[in-house]
């Protein structure tokens, strides 16, 4: 029987969902979904200065809005800690570990001379082979790795390709604490192995942990994970991401604006391809997903191509969906309430749905959306902006006037009809089209550029709409 694929998610919870780690998230889970696995949660909590049950929940938060979900429950690595202590027990017994009673100003003064003597700053195995009899009273031991002296320790990876790191550079690394605590090295590889996990995909910037990691498994009889590290993403300039290009957690692009499929898509473009796809659907990527086309070479994060992938998502999703997105990114925004508390009266949903099919054509992110859509709520008579301000001279006034009494008399409130009611009293005036549209524009939006003039009539309703017009009339 062919062995189930396991991929895990082990963020830390010390601050947002980076995009890097919903990337590393949307690979992992790609992976296994495509090979009919799980992808679990852990989340590396060891660290209980800097981890916070805030950082936690947005985590959770981020990755459920990106749609990528994780089977069972998330696990904490602080609450193995016993499970943890009691594998290095095992080591010890085994000879694979040793205490080491060195105090931090013997390490420290190991390090130094090794830099005298142009070696890298590793301990020296003073303990390594010393009885406990000759033990210090007063020093709490550290527990570390026997690592082999001499070979080497391979890492076929499944993007980087084959690794080989002599074991002379490996030190005997700690594994226990004095404070009886583990490191991050040992409690990873104790939690994979327990988590069954097949595969270990993660940053590229975890790839030196790979073979110390590799050391920890062999020391104990275990399977070693498959591994694949994939490579960081860029800002536009070719520096890591960071804050100073601007957003770097998820719920920072939510906040933009941005559709979770659309940054799915975009994620899995960055560092991934399959042929010349740009646009694919969660099944698509699904079905294609395959680490061998995962590049070795950083992946530069574009933005305006994000927008413009955003603007496709806005067109092409359904309008009932497009609200159920809309009012996430509302719950979130500043000044999203108001807008959200006005859907939630009467026919108002309907109203907005009503507009959607118009207000998504004309934008790339739901910010612009919201901005678009705003001339549905607002209260007369409306706030004019500077640009319709130009627009309602005395002459826009009088047209205006002429259009209530024309748009009064239509006998049926449709697009089609509409807009042969305004041209048809176009060409009866002799004035341009855009004479007419846009007075009108700006009556009703309060706004001198809008969606389409009939999407907003047609919106906005008889009564409403004719209102608007007559509050600007001469």
């Amino acid at each position: 029987m062919p062995q189930e694929i396991v991929t895990r998610f082990a963020p830390s919870p010390t601050g947002f969902l980076h995009i890097g780690g919903a990337r590393t998230a949307l690979f992992n889970w790609l992976f296994a979904k495509h090979h009919g696995g799980r992808m679990l949660l852990r989340i590396e909590d060891t660290d209980r200065a800097r981890s916070t049950q805030e950082a936690v929940d947005a985590i959770l938060d981020g990755l459920s809005w990106l749609g990528l979900d994780w089977d069972g429950d998330p696990i904490s690595q602080a609450s193995r800690v016993e499970r943890h202590k009691e594998v290095v027990e095992q080591m010890l017994a085994n000879g694979t570990a040793y205490y080491c009673y060195c105090s931090p100003e013997e390490i420290n003064a190991m390090r130094e001379k090794a830099r005298a003597d142009g070696k890298p700053p590793r301990y020296d195995g003073t303990w390594r082979d010393r009885d406990a009899s000759e033990a210090p009273e007063d020093v709490a031991p550290v527990v570390r790795i026997k690592a082999p002296l001499d070979g080497e320790t391979v890492v076929d990876d499944l993007v980087q390709g084959r690794v080989v790191i002599p074991n002379k550079d490996l030190d005997d690394f700690i594994l226990l604490r004095s404070d009886g605590t583990p490191t991050y090295m040992h409690a990873v590889v104790v939690d994979d192995h327990d988590m069954a996990v097949t595969h270990i995909i993660r940053g590229v910037d975890h790839l030196t942990n790979a073979a110390r990691q590799t050391l920890i498994f062999k020391a104990l009889g275990w399977d070693v994970p498959a591994m694949a590290h994939i490579p960081l993403i860029h800002g536009p300039d070719g520096a890591k991401l960071s804050k100073r290009h601007g957003a770097t957690g998820a719920e920072a692009y939510r906040a933009m604006g941005y559709l979770p499929q659309a940054m799915r898509n975009y994620l899995a473009r960055l560092g991934w391809s399959h042929g010349d796809e740009e646009i694919m659907s969660l099944d698509d990527m699904i079905k294609w997903f395959g680490l061998d086309a995962v590049g070795q070479s950083a992946a530069r994060f574009d933005f305006k191509k994000l927008e413009n992938l955003n603007g496709h998502y806005m067109r092409a999703t359904g309008d009932a969906e497009l609200l159920d997105h809309w009012k996430v990114y509302l719950a979130h925004a500043e000044g999203g309430q108001a807008v959200l508390d006005w859907l939630a009266v009467g026919e108002n949903a309907s109203t907005a749905l009503t507009a959607l099919p118009g207000l998504k054509e004309r934008a790339k992110t739901l910010v612009e959306l919201t901005e678009s859509a705003s001339y549905l709520w607002r209260q007369r008579p409306l706030d004019i902006d500077e640009k319709a301000g130009k627009i309602l001279n005395d002459d826009a006034k009088a047209i205006l006037a002429d259009l209530h009494m024309v748009l009064s008399s239509a006998a049926e409130w449709a697009a089609e009809p509409l807009e042969a009611a305004v041209k048809t009293y176009a060409e009866e005036k002799d004035l341009k089209l855009g004479k007419v549209a846009q007075p009108l524009r700006a009556a009703l939006t309060g706004r001198g550029t809008s969606p389409g003039i009939y999407d907003v009539l047609i919106a906005l309703g008889r009564q409403e709409s004719l209102s608007r017009i007559q509050d600007q009339a001469a």
